[in-house]
C-alpha cells in the first residue's frame, strides 16, 4: 500500500460504524484521504467507532445499504473517487435468527451499492467485501482459491456467496473489463479471513466474549474449541483492499476480480489454541471451558489460499498470529485501563505502516 496515493482521494465506505470499518476510516484519515462514511448505525455497545472518536474525523451519512435511493443520493453527493463497500450482517448465528435481514442487508445491499455506482458514472475503484465463508466448504484442510465455488450452509454464508455472483454479473454486465474505456469503474470482490484485534464487540464473537470473561476473571464459555479458522490482525486485509484499491486505480481491467486476503497457513489454528494463547498473554491460567448447549452449524475448517495476492499485488501479511495475539492484549490492557484509546489504535496503524514500508 502506498500512503501518498491516498492523499485526496475521496472515499465512501459503507459500514464504517463497525469494527473493521472503524480501524479502516481511521487509517484513511491518517492517510490524509477525503473519507465519507455511511452506515445506517453503530451496531455495537461499546463500540470502537464511539471509544475512538472516529467520527469526529470525518462526515458520516446515516442510510441503509436497503435502499438505492438513499445509496444514490449519497453517490451524487459526495462524488466518490473510490468505493469500499463493508455494509453487513455479519454474523453467522444471527443469521440463523434473522435470514431475511440478512439477504436483504447483504444480497440487496450488494446490488444497490452496485447499481448506484453504475448510475453515478464517475467512480473509479470499487471494491466489495465479502466473506471466507462465500466457498462451497468442503470441510478440507487446503486453502480455498478464488475460482472455486461459491456455497454456504448458513443464511450469512451463503448470502455472500450471492454479492459475490451479483459482483460478477454487474462486471460482466456494466463494468466489463473489455470495455473499460468506455465506462471507466473497476470492480473487484476481497474474502478475509477470521479478522481480530482491539475494538470488537459484535455479538457472538470470540474476542470480545473472551476479553469479557478474563475481565471479569472468570472462565471464557467456547462453543467450538476444534474449529479451524484464518485468524488474522485487522490491519492486514485492511492493507489488502487499499492496495487492491490502488491497482484498480492504475489498471482496473487487470485487477478487476476477486481476491482473498488470508494469513499464513501456520497461522491457522483452532478456537481453543486463541484463547490458551490469549489468557496466557492476559496473565491468567485460566483455561476455557466448553459450550454444552445446542447451537446452529458452523463449519469445522476453513482456510485460504491468497497466493495470487502475493503475486499479483505483492501484499502478505506483516503480523504472526503471536504478535497478532500480543497487539490485541495491549490494546483491550488500554482499553480497560481508561487509556486514549484513538491514541492506541492510531498507534498500532502506525506501527503496522512502517512494518509494512520495509
Amino acid at each position: 500500500m502506498n500512503p501518498a496515493f491516498w492523499r485526496g482521494k475521496k472515499v465512501l465506505l459503507t459500514g464504517h460504524t463497525g469494527f473493521k470499518g472503524s480501524w479502516l476510516s481511521l487509517w484513511l484519515q491518517e492517510l490524509g484521504a477525503a473519507v465519507t462514511g455511511y452506515s445506517v448505525d453503530i451496531p455495537t455497545t461499546p463500540a470502537l467507532f464511539e471509544a475512538a472518536g472516529v467520527g469526529d474525523g470525518m462526515p458520516s451519512v446515516r442510510g441503509d445499504v436497503r435502499s438505492l435511493h438513499s445509496l444514490a443520493t449519497c453517490f451524487e453527493e459526495t462524488q466518490p473517487d473510490i468505493v469500499i463497500h463493508m455494509a453487513a450482517q455479519s454474523l453467522v448465528r444471527r443469521s440463523y435468527s434473522e435470514p431475511v435481514e440478512t439477504y436483504a442487508t447483504n444480497v440487496m445491499g450488494t446490488v444497490n451499492l452496485l447499481e448506484a455506482a453504475r448510475r453515478a458514472g464517475n467512480v473509479r475503484a470499487v471494491v466489495i467485501v465479502t466473506s471466507d465463508k462465500c466457498y462451497d466448504n468442503q470441510e478440507r484442510n487446503q486453502g480455498y482459491r478464488e475460482d472455486e465455488p461459491m456455497g454456504g450452509h448458513d443464511p450469512y454464508s451463503s448470502s455472500k456467496g450471492c454479492a459475490e455472483l451479483i459482483t460478477s454479473a454487474y462486471r460482466n454486465s456494466y463494468f466489463n473489463t473489455a470495455n473499460f474505456d468506455r465506462h471507466g469503474t473497476a470492480v473487484a470482490t476481497v474474502r478475509a479471513g477470521n479478522v481480530i484485534g482491539g475494538g470488537d464487540w459484535a455479538e457472538d464473537r470470540l474476542i470480545p466474549d473472551v476479553f469479557a470473561a478474563l475481565q471479569r476473571n472468570t472462565t471464557p464459555i467456547v462453543r467450538s474449541p476444534q474449529a479451524i479458522r484464518p485468524w488474522q490482525f485487522v490491519l492486514d486485509p485492511l492493507d489488502g483492499y487499499l492496495t487492491l484499491a490502488e491497482h484498480l486505480w492504475s489498471d482496473g481491467p487487470t485487477y478487476a476480480d476477486a481476491w482473498n486476503f488470508g494469513p499464513d497457513d501456520k497461522d491457522t489454528k483452532d478456537v481453543g489454541f486463541i484463547v490458551a494463547q490469549l489468557a496466557l498473554a492476559w496473565g491468567t491460567t485460566t483455561d476455557w471451558q466448553q459450550d454444552q448447549a445446542d447451537h446452529p452449524h458452523e463449519t469445522t475448517c476453513l482456510k485460504l489460499d491468497s497466493s495470487k495476492a502475493r503475486s499479483a499485488l505483492a501484499w502478505s501479511p506483516q503480523l504472526d498470529l503471536a504478535t497478532t495475539l500480543d497487539w490485541i492484549v495491549d490494546w483491550y490492557r488500554d482499553y480497560f485501563g481508561d487509556c486514549d484509546i484513538k491514541q492506541t489504535t492510531l498507534t498500532q496503524i502506525r506501527r503496522f505502516q512502517d512494518m509494512a514500508a520495509r
